[in-house]
């Protein structure tokens, strides 16, 4: 290695000593490692696939995956060095108000099994953090990981299109291959689309390159009638553009044109739309939400104690009375009291001030995006208090803000003196 810096030629760090070398990227492992957090969270409910996977086999691969991730960051950081992180801080204080809750056993041993589960989701998130650079490694990382995931969709959708658009979902695309339902599944056709728009919008990706992530990826949005994702992806990159539009002639370009193809849209296809949006459902069906209110009032109207407002009744499955709860501050609430909604409303607040004050940039718009999809979406869809893709989207967001580690300079190269012969001081050499 030294024989190599001091045969650099003219312009190269040998001779250059003030320049600052590029510091390497994160080891292929921390790239798989982040893949198996995503199957981790992909879940194990969801619609009848076309060959039937047992749930004990579904949760025992998506926990191999959680385990797995954890020793490959591990292994990548011996010797674990971390980024301080105030988000990765508030994610292991709600550990807290789980561990109390979950101790009661209210909720069973499962509270205490999902207790374990989020502890080890987060310590593995702490040992990625080494890699957290303010970079898009896992931006990339997250598209491609997620694409993946909707490619097995798209093939299952091949194989039997009768298994993926089942009646009983009322005709809306589901995973055939891996339990996947519609809300999951646009979720993630969603956060990939945004986050490759804004790659092509700041010359961070070919456009070719995006059409085929892009495309297809809007094709199964479409076909999972999915309001919430649609309306996170829209008010997500409306904000995100618009992060970059005083800084980004691009950014400009596009957002004009976005808003004229919404424009033509809406006047040439608004019926199709309102259609589209409102899935056959009345509108009595549709104010209350489809039927989530219901749920929502009787959680609130459900008497509890000092100790269960404060810390919840333990982690569990989401649900209340055997319906899901759909609202991630409501389930947060049910599961991890008011200290819970505290810091998962600390986190948000939190990542979103951060954002706001870094100066415009490809990442930080990519972050505003996945903070405001992540805040809509939590309104109609649990997962901000527990290892969820949520968590680890806004995971995504903390490493693009944060600041960039300083990279260290090359000493400089040690120049041979030439030995003078004594005779030579003080005389004049000719």
């Amino acid at each position: 290695m030294t024989a190599d810096i001091r045969q650099g030629g003219p312009g190269t760090a040998a001779t250059r000593p003030d320049t600052e070398p590029r510091p390497a990227g994160p080891p292929r492992i921390v790239g798989i490692a982040w893949g198996l957090l995503i199957l981790n969270t992909l879940g194990s409910a969801g619609a009848r696939t076309v060959i039937p996977l047992p749930r004990s086999l579904i949760q025992m691969i998506t926990m191999g995956a959680l385990a797995a991730a954890f020793a490959l960051a591990l292994a990548a950081n011996l010797r674990p060095r971390v980024r301080a992180s105030a988000y990765l801080l508030l994610l292991t204080l709600l550990l807290v108000p789980s561990v109390i809750a979950s101790a009661n056993l209210e909720s069973g041993f499962g509270a205490l099994f999902r207790c374990a589960r989020l502890a080890l989701f987060v310590g593995t998130l702490w040992l990625l953090s080494r890699w957290w650079d303010g970079g898009l490694t896992f931006v990339r990382s997250h598209i491609r990981m997620y694409f993946a995931v909707l490619g097995s969709v798209a093939a299952g959708l091949l194989v039997s299109p009768g298994a993926a658009m089942p009646e009983l979902y009322g005709g809306r695309l589901v995973g055939a291959l891996w339990p996947l339902t519609p809300p999951q599944i646009g979720q993630y056709a969603a956060v990939i689309i945004g986050l490759t728009v804004l790659l092509v919008v700041g010359r961070r990706a070919d456009r070719a390159s995006a059409a085929v992530v892009i495309v297809p990826s809007l094709a199964l949005l479409a076909l999972t009638h999915t309001r919430t994702a649609t309306l996170g992806l829209l008010i997500g990159l409306l904000l995100a553009i618009g992060s970059l539009i005083l800084t980004s002639a691009r950014a400009r370009r596009f957002f004009a044109w976005a808003v004229l193809c919404a424009t033509v849209a809406a006047v040439g296809f608004g019926s199709l739309l309102q259609a589209w949006f409102l899935r056959g459902q009345t509108q009595e069906y549709f104010t209350s939400l489809t039927g989530r209110a219901k749920v929502w009032d009787a959680l609130l109207a459900e008497p509890r104690t000092t100790v269960q407002q404060l810390f919840g009744t333990g982690l569990g499955d989401k649900s209340f009375g055997g319906l899901p709860i759909d609202n991630s501050w409501l389930a947060v609430y049910h599961e991890q009291g008011l200290t819970g909604v505290v810091l998962v409303a600390a986190v948000i607040v939190v990542l979103g001030g951060v954002a706001l004050l870094r100066p415009p940039s490809i990442q930080r718009a990519c972050a505003l995006f996945l903070i405001t999809y992540c805040g809509i979406a939590s309104y109609t869809e649990a997962g901000l208090g527990d290892a969820s893709p949520y968590l680890l989207h806004l995971a995504v967001a903390a490493s693009l803000l944060a600041t960039p580690a300083a990279a260290t300079r090359l000493p400089a190269p040690a120049v041979p003196r030439r030995r003078v012969p004594r005779w030579a001081h003080g005389q004049e050499v000719s």
